[in-house]
């Protein structure tokens, strides 16, 4: 199954889908030498988010957040690729200069079409993403 979807970071990534329900600040919420997600109340809290298409509603908090993002990619911990609902300039800039395939509004609802383990592809550059394992 493709579904359409709208490119903020161009490029094509294969991954896991690790999904939350809870927007994420990267400045706090994510440690940039792991990759794990390390604030107590949130849905991931342990969980890494490298290697892994991280759906997300959306980013939130400081804008050094998007600094987080590229101390991820530098350490080798930075998610595959990043879907969003709805992104936003912290997260958009962070995948820009990371290079990490960044989408969001998806044709489809993610939460109805997706879940975690799923394996998808997310081609940034021809604006789809694909679900694997139907």
């Amino acid at each position: 199954m493709k579904i359409k979807c709208r490119t903020i970071s161009r490029g094509v990534a294969e991954g896991e889908v690790l999904l939350t329900n809870d927007a994420i600040s990267f400045l706090g919420n994510v440690e940039p030498e792991t990759g794990e997600v390390v604030e107590p109340q949130h849905q991931l809290y342990g969980q890494s988010i490298a290697g892994k298409v991280l759906v997300f509603p959306h980013g939130k908090g400081s804008t050094v957040g998007s600094y987080v993002i590229y101390q991820l990619f530098k350490n080798g911990v930075a998610p595959a690729a990043m879907i969003n609902l709805e992104s936003e300039p912290i997260v958009a800039v962070g995948a820009i200069i990371s290079e990490v395939p960044l989408v969001d509004r998806l044709e489809k609802d993610p939460y109805k079409i997706l879940k975690n383990g799923d394996m998808v592809v997310v081609n940034s550059t021809e604006a789809f993403v694909e679900l694997r394992n139907e």
